[in-house]
């Protein structure tokens, strides 16, 4: 009898920072899409967006780009354009209706849907949604002060949908990179996923267990919370970046001399948000202040870090610095583009104090999911932590307290919730994994 399955099940990584997609065939066999970008091929699709106007004021529609070709856009482009990073965070906003990129309305579920097709048109037939058995990875909890998981299942659901993806199952992040852990276990084990992206940082408890030479998994706890390597970031941010941009400075106002207001610093911390900073009545504000300021050159370079389109190139530096610290006691933190230029030395203990409220946040959540799946640390066989925050010294200090070293594996692995997620498609039971829509 011919199966019912179809011959392909898609596994969909949509991050903050990063998308993955994985093929996964009927023999459990799975690979990971490669872009062809500048003679290389890259495994994971920048989660970002390009848009530019040939002929700046026209009526024309802006050209669009997303991924490797968005940040070559970004980076060659000498006419206006507005760049797009980290909407992923907007997902579950109620407060985030539209953005207006060259006079048209953008709500989440366009960006994500625009996004999507980029990705679509540079995979080529290998990304047919609305030919194979579709998995899509989402956060337990979804970044944000007061997340509304409903609302950001629909705006998936309508995004995806424009694809062709009818019916897909929607997935907690880490039981995919569960999935795909689990292919490396040579006996039966209790497993604490911890899976740190770029806005979220998820939990799971899976039960796995081989029958008859068949995988099974049992789910027996899951939690989230939204922090993770942008929080971290935005530490980094906070205490090294602002200062030299305007943070703390000062501004005449009739007659009174005032602090200049710290919201501003706020949106610089958080990739998302600035992305959209550019042409806003925030930058008009900002403008003022700095006719106003005592010192108006730390403000200048703040504007012209957004109006020139440098917050991404500033992003990796600042991820760069938080890699290093792990590797490093102290290292050196530069950023230079044209006259803009930022140094300071960094030293990891006063990083970790830093971040010290964000990891007892981090520790919270993992008593979390330890009490709803009724276990003690002694019933931990096995933890994986993956993605690239997991290397932070700190983090992983955190969880071999609790569970002791010799239990822990870290990878930096883009890969493993999209492969995960595309052999969850050709499981036994793919459909008791879907998360309600």
């Amino acid at each position: 009898m011919p199966s019912d399955k179809p011959a392909v099940s898609i596994g969909i990584d949509f991050g903050t920072s990063n998308t993955v997609v994985a093929l996964a065939g009927p023999d459990h066999t799975v690979r990971t899409l490669r872009f062809r970008h500048d003679g290389q091929d890259h495994d994971v699709y920048a989660s970002a967006l390009c848009f530019w106007q040939d002929r700046p004021g026209s009526s024309v529609p802006a050209n669009i780009e997303g991924g490797p070709w968005a940040l070559e856009q970004m980076r060659e482009s000498l006419t206006a354009l507005r760049f797009i990073q980290s909407f992923k965070t907007f997902a579950a906003s109620r407060t985030f209706q539209h953005t207006t990129i060259f006079r048209q309305r953008y709500r989440f579920e366009d960006l994500l849907a625009t996004f999507l097709r980029t990705l679509a048109r540079h995979a080529g037939p290998d990304l047919d949604l609305g030919a194979a058995r579709v998995q899509i990875g989402r956060p337990v909890r979804f970044a944000g002060s007061n997340p509304d998981d409903g609302l950001a299942m629909q705006r998936y659901g309508e995004a995806f949908g424009r694809l062709g993806a009818t019916s897909p199952r929607y997935i907690y992040e880490p039981v995919g990179a569960a999935f795909s852990f689990a292919r490396s276990l040579d006996r039966d084990a209790t497993v604490l996923v911890a899976d740190f992206g770029g806005g979220t940082s998820d939990f799971s408890i899976m039960r796995f267990t081989r029958e008859a030479g068949l995988l099974r998994a049992e789910p027996l706890g899951h939690a989230g919370i939204g922090i993770a390597g942008d929080t971290f970031d935005a530490r980094i941010v906070d205490h090294v970046v602002s200062p030299r941009l305007g943070k703390g400075g000062r501004y005449r106002s009739f007659g009174k001399v005032l602090p200049i207001p710290v919201h501003y610093y706020g949106t610089l911390a958080r990739w998302n948000e600035l992305a959209l900073m550019k042409g806003s009545a925030d930058m008009r504000e900002l403008h003022e202040l700095a006719r106003a300021a005592l010192e108006p050159g730390p403000l200048e370079d703040f504007i012209a870090l957004v109006e020139n389109d440098l917050g991404f190139a500033l992003y990796r530096a600042v991820s760069a610095a938080k890699v290093g610290l792990s590797r490093e006691e102290a290292i050196e933190f530069r950023f230079a583009d044209g006259a803009l230029e930022l140094a300071s030395t960094i030293r990891r203990a006063d990083f970790e104090q830093w971040i010290a409220e964000d990891l007892s946040r981090l520790d919270r959540t993992v008593d979390q999911v330890m009490a709803e799946a009724g276990l003690g640390p002694e019933a931990i066989e096995r933890v994986f932590l993956t993605g690239g925050t997991s290397f932070v010294p700190a983090v992983q200090q955190l969880f071999a307290r609790r569970f002791g070293e010799s239990k822990l594996t870290a990878a930096d692995q883009f890969e493993s919730i999209a492969q995960g997620l595309a052999l969850i498609g050709h499981a036994e039971n793919p459909d008791q994994w879907a998360m309600a829509a």
